[in-house]
């Protein structure tokens, strides 16, 4: 074990529950993998089960296409400006009781968001569970990297294949579910609270036997509190890797809000039926579910993730023109290479956790590369909007998702060079 997990598992024995020994207990353990799993399973039906539904909350609250194109912005938008508070409120409550209360406003915000009434009220309501979301996104590598800092990479797969397993299951089910409580857009967007609220339990005994970081142990060498000092203050915006992480984050975020906001839309547009649209959108999303937990693992081996990062850029590439040439024509490979290109996201929560050597470098990097990623990511589905109402097609928002693709190719090549934050920060 590196010096840098070393200090990670003593912070995870200090701030979790402990045997005699100083070690987690096994239930503490397995009470944390399944609160990884659960948690993981309610960061994208928020999204997506909107996306599925789409033209019916249009339809339902009167929105324009711009309106609408706002409303698939506001998840990046939310990420970006409640994601930065997680470091903070992490090292004041503790991770686990950020997650917890992560996934209670989750519950909360998918209640009341069909309810409210008006399209001001549906944002509230998604501003709410978006919010859960956006501090759980930036604490899971956290978690992580402090309760499993020897198998990083299967846990990021696990994390990531539950992420993407919620994710499909929302496209796919969202419309027959709907359609099943009688045709309701409210009540399918609504059922989906029942799942975040069973994700909020396996995190309060955790909560619950939280105590006060202990006095630091005989072995806490004067050369590694100055270690940990130093990283503290980590100068996180020195650090090239960094920046490329974050804008690679950034453009991997538009690409998929982009793919779940409209894609369904794109597909019936072409005159593909609105309930295979939305299994369309589930293919795409369930290619996350096997990848998710190969890619992690496999980047973990290899010094240098920038090919991973190119095979995932062709593939998009690929997706992205057979939409345009013949989107209903080839409708089920075009699925296909956008659910691969897509998972981008889990490579880039694995670099997460391997561009940073410690639990506190993996926060700052977390927070720092996912809130200005998710800010650079704002623009793309509201442009995509606004491309479509005005020119009456597809065309042009198309073209823009697949010009979109080369930067991100040229930034995830650089991310991936085997480096650190803090070797950069130091050094700059």
């Amino acid at each position: 074990m590196s010096p840098g997990e070393h200090g990670t598992a003593v912070a995870a024995s200090a701030t979790g529950p402990t045997s005699g020994a100083g070690h987690p207990r096994a239930w503490a353990v397995r009470l944390v993998v399944v609160g990884i799993v659960l948690s993981a399973l309610n960061l994208r039906p928020a999204i997506t089960s909107l996306g599925a539904l789409l033209e019916e909350v249009r339809d339902g609250l009167g929105m324009s296409g711009s309106v609408a194109g706002l409303l698939t912005s506001v998840p990046p938008l939310c990420f970006a400006v409640f994601g930065v508070t997680a470091p903070r409120l992490a090292r004041r409550f503790g991770p686990a009781a950020v997650v917890c209360a992560g996934m209670a406003a989750i519950a909360t915000g998918l209640v009341i968001r069909p309810f409210v009434g008006g399209t001001a009220g549906f944002l509230a309501g998604s501003a709410l569970a978006l919010m859960g979301i956006a501090v759980s996104n930036v604490l899971m590598p956290v978690i992580v990297k402090r309760w499993f800092p020897d198998r990083v990479g299967s846990m990021t797969g696990l994390y990531s294949m539950s992420l993407a397993l919620g994710t499909s299951l929302a496209a796919a089910v969202t419309v027959p579910l709907t359609d099943a409580m009688g045709g309701s857009w409210r009540s399918g967007l609504a059922v989906w609270a029942i799942i975040a609220a069973a994700a909020v339990l396996p995190w309060l005994p955790l909560v619950r036997h939280r105590g006060p970081a202990t006095a630091p142990r005989p072995e806490r060498t004067s050369a590694a509190a100055s270690a940990a000092e130093q990283q503290a203050t980590l100068r996180i915006t020195r650090s090239r890797t960094a920046w490329a992480l974050a804008v690679f984050f950034g453009l991997q975020a538009t690409a998929a809000y982009i793919t779940m906001g409209w894609m369904p839309q794109i597909f019936r547009d072409a005159g593909v039926p609105a309930s295979t649209a939305g299994v369309l959108l589930a293919v795409t999303m369930a290619m996350g579910v096997p990848l998710a937990f190969v890619i992690p693992r496999v980047a973990t081996r290899l010094p240098h993730q920038g090919p991973i990062v190119l095979v995932l850029g062709v593939c998009g590439l690929a997706g992205y023109a057979g939409l345009y040439f013949a989107p209903a024509g080839g409708a089920w490979a075009w699925a296909l290479l956008l659910g691969v290109s897509n998972c981008a996201f889990p490579l880039a929560l694995t670099m997460v956790g391997m561009r940073a050597r410690s639990g506190p470098g993996v926060a700052q990097l977390s927070a720092f590369a996912q809130s200005t990623g998710y800010l650079i990511s704002i623009p793309g589905p509201l442009l995509v909007g606004v491309l479509y109402q005005q020119s009456g097609g597809w065309g042009l928002p198309i073209a823009l998702m697949a010009a979109l693709m080369l930067p991100q190719l040229a930034v995830g090549y650089l991310a991936g060079r085997d480096r650190t934050v803090e070797d950069e920060a130091a050094t700059a």
